[in-house]
């Protein structure tokens, strides 16, 4: 069991925030809490049985190109199409980086830091 604070130090980042994706994580069944003195985090399943791509769905937040605020002029020939044209991009971009990712287990990837 490691705790939030532990896994924080480790990737230089916020408790609070590293706390969050270990929600998303434990909601999609990746790994188990438990609270208390000897509480913390640890893999819901064998690490041979979590592909990356599992852990990719369950934290990622946003388009990796990003959404504009406001919406592009419909009487420009660009921004009018722009939405669109960007959407099958960012679909494509994903679904190379699903099969990706789908091919290799956390087993796998964590031999790299021995």
């Amino acid at each position: 069991m490691l705790s939030s604070e532990y896994i924080a130090g480790s990737v230089n980042a916020n408790p609070a925030l590293v706390r969050k994706e270990l929600s998303n994580l434990r909601n999609n069944g990746l790994i188990l809490s438990k609270e208390g003195k000897s509480g913390g985090y640890s893999l819901g399943k064998p690490a041979q049985h979590i592909k990356l791509s599992d852990v990719y769905q369950s934290v990622k937040q946003h388009s990796i190109l990003g959404q504009a605020k406001n919406l592009p002029n419909p009487d420009c020939p660009v921004g009018k199409q722009i939405n669109n044209h960007l959407d099958n991009l960012y679909n494509e971009m994903e679904d190379t980086l699903l099969k990706k990712l789908g091919a290799i287990r956390l087993a796998e990837f964590s031999k790299k830091f021995d």
